[in-house]
């Protein structure tokens, strides 16, 4: 049966289906995980035995449970959510066996040493192949410091101790600090789980840095390219398009080495330089074509393109029709008439 409750500080929670008929296990271990985890479905194969065993212990604001289970699939569908909804964010850290965590359009496989992050206020699902054990922090996800957009890329995504980067040494230092945490008196433990929660903080972002320099920054920079000739495209307005804040979309620019304005303004600049190129765009004004890339002043636009190209638009234009201007007929000379008659 459910014992402890984590609503009363210092104790926790314990439970076990061993000692239920099989009939009766599923529905009473459902009801012990959604106690703990918000509201959750769990589907077992009737034909294969299983068991589960659960215990928790709110530390602050931070939760530690341990949970073994399996065969079977645990699911937060949204139904759920909207019956039971909650802001918390969960970190699986697999000890035992192996576990697919699926959320937002991505699977994560989980195993031993290895950590997911998913997002109790979204449907995710567990499929648990085999018999497992899993360690489960949950917190607020306000804890995190990070934006909705940015979460939205960090669930479902393996973090791991292998390679380089912040994960290689905090995943070890998280691992041996949660244990410390199980073993020590009440009386110290939320200091323990105060840096705990700073050290997932540190592992979200930088696992969110690492995501966002390949799958966010592509997605900002293609939309961003089909709207060079939009002139009213802003910081602001690619922010808002992709659910980030301004501040995150500068950052993401820095680590590349760049702003946004000047990355717009250089794909701008290339784009009419191609056309300035083109045959078909002889008979457009300078003026013309640079509000078709975005640019309202023609003079700004002639000083930025000379500023990067080294000559004018006119002097660009006129140098690529030269070169693509076919040669007149061959004149014969006079020594060749003389010859010739």
């Amino acid at each position: 049966m459910l014992t402890g409750s984590l609503s009363t500080p210092g104790q926790g929670v314990s439970f076990s289906t061993r000692s239920l008929p099989p009939g009766e296990r599923a529905a009473a271990w459902q009801r012990a995980l959604s106690q703990v985890f918000a509201g959750l479905e769990v589907v077992v194969d009737g034909g294969r035995p299983w068991a589960g065993e659960l215990t928790a212990e709110r530390l602050g604001a931070l939760q530690i449970a341990t949970e073994e289970f399996g065969p079977g699939t645990i699911l937060r569908s949204a139904r759920a959510v909207a019956a039971d909804p909650s802001t918390h964010i969960l970190v699986r850290q697999q000890l035992d066996g192996t576990a697919l965590l699926m959320q937002d359009g991505r699977t994560a496989e989980l195993r031993p040493g290895r950590v997911a992050f998913h997002d109790a206020r979204r449907p995710y699902r567990l499929v648990l192949p085999t018999r497992q054990r899993a360690r489960v922090l949950m917190l607020p996800r306000a804890l995190l410091r990070l934006e909705e957009g940015q979460l939205s890329v960090l669930t479902a995504t393996v973090v791991d101790d292998a390679g380089e980067g912040a994960a290689a040494l905090l995943l070890p230092l998280l691992c041996g600090l949660v244990d410390e945490v199980m073993q020590t008196p009440a009386t110290g433990r939320d200091h323990l789980a105060r840096i705990a929660a700073e050290i997932l903080a540190t592992l979200a972002l930088e696992q969110v840095g690492r995501r966002t320099a390949s799958g966010l920054w592509e997605r900002i920079t293609a939309s961003a390219q089909d709207r060079l000739q939009d002139p009213g495209l802003t910081p602001q307005d690619i922010a808002d398009q992709h659910g980030i804040s301004l501040r995150y979309l500068h950052r993401l620019f820095q680590l590349q080495g760049t702003t946004v304005n000047a990355w717009v303004r250089t794909r701008r600049l290339e784009s009419a330089r191609e056309e300035l190129a083109q045959a078909g765009a002889a008979h457009r004004s300078i003026a013309a074509l640079a509000a078709r890339w975005g640019f309202t002043n023609p003079s700004h636009f002639s000083r930025k393109f000379r500023e990067t190209y080294g000559v004018s638009p006119v002097q660009w234009r006129a140098a690529q029709l030269e070169t693509r201007r076919p040669a007149g007929p061959v004149h014969a000379t006079a020594g060749a008439r003389a010859l010739s008659a």
